[in-house]
């Protein structure tokens, strides 16, 4: 995921929710929640294991056929699978907040720092219950931008754009 962090602007008054420029009626709100994507660190281990061991086999073969010429081409491909894996395990988790509306849900805004989405959801549940309460605007200071996958079925394939605000729209790449 092609990640980069921005403010987005979350706004409760007069019985709406802001989310920039994404409106949800407080009363059409059935649930708020909170949801966290983490990367599979064991998956992204395995998968380099797997590559790795097949790196070094192959890379053992063409040093016997081809000299040492072979062995720093392997190297340099070990260093690189390396490096894939360090990006991956260090991709920090990404929290989200989710609404139901009218049967439908929506990923609002997503942001790298928890205490902010927990923030989000204890004052638009505040909000729900006092609708009439005082206008409330808080800055999501870590909001994600990037691009977010859902993906359904086996072997699905697609990618969705992601603003880091509203739910996402689909598209393909």
């Amino acid at each position: 995921m092609a990640v980069s962090n921005s403010t987005v602007q979350v706004r409760v008054q007069e019985g709406v929710l802001w989310v920039d420029g994404e409106a949800y009626p407080l009363h059409n709100i059935s649930h708020v929640g909170q949801r966290v994507l983490e990367v599979d660190k064991g998956a992204a281990w395995r998968r380099f294991i797997g590559r790795a061991a097949l790196c070094i086999v192959l890379g053992a073969i063409a040093v016997a056929i081809f000299g040492n010429v072979a062995g720093v081409v392997a190297v340099a491909v070990l260093g690189l699978l390396i490096w894939q894996l360090v990006k991956v395990i260090s991709t920090p988790p990404v929290y989200g907040l989710v609404l139901n509306t009218s049967g439908t849900q929506r990923d609002a805004v997503w942001s790298l720092d928890r205490a902010e989405i927990e923030n989000l959801v204890y004052e638009i549940t505040k909000a729900i219950g006092r609708p009439d309460a005082a206008p409330v605007t808080i800055n999501i200071k870590e909001a994600v931008m990037g691009d977010q996958f859902k993906v359904y079925g086996e072997g699905a394939i697609g990618q969705a754009r992601h603003s880091g605000s509203g739910d996402i729209r689909g598209g393909s790449r």
